[in-house]
């Protein structure tokens, strides 16, 4: 591909200051850095990955209100985290982490640990006991 070539399709990656490097022939025939804001195929992609990562916020988000999980449980997929990474941004054992995805568990959590996960999602702890 030639560095006019480059596709500039932005849907996600014009809104932010993130460009993605792809690598070009320039006119001497050398290759060399170009930015792109996106290529259609690419979008398309992250919008069925993004649509996906939705449903699954929206099926947690059912149970939460149903009693079966909870807000940590949800929070945790809207943010793409699993027990191991929250557990390691919380500094929370990962058996511990489990135990409070279940509503009971949850319900009984002092201060100082929803502090831990809210701190780790970047959200307060008013916003982690809600949905």
């Amino acid at each position: 591909m030639k560095v006019e070539e480059v596709p500039q399709d932005g849907e996600y990656l014009d809104k932010t200051n993130l460009r993605e490097v792809c690598y070009a022939l320039d006119e001497q025939g050398n290759y060399r850095q170009v930015f792109s804001v996106g290529w259609q195929a690419k979008n398309d992609a992250l919008s069925l990955t993004w649509e996906h990562i939705f449903e699954e916020a929206e099926t947690t988000r059912q149970e939460v209100l149903a009693g079966k999980k909870s807000p940590l449980a949800y929070h945790m997929k809207r943010r793409l985290l699993n027990v191991k990474t929250l557990s390691a941004y919380a500094g929370v054992p990962k058996k511990t982490v489990r135990k409070h995805l279940h509503a009971t568990a949850f319900l009984q959590l002092d201060e100082s640990i929803l502090q831990k996960y809210a701190g780790a999602m970047s959200i307060t702890v008013a916003e982690l006991k809600k949905i």
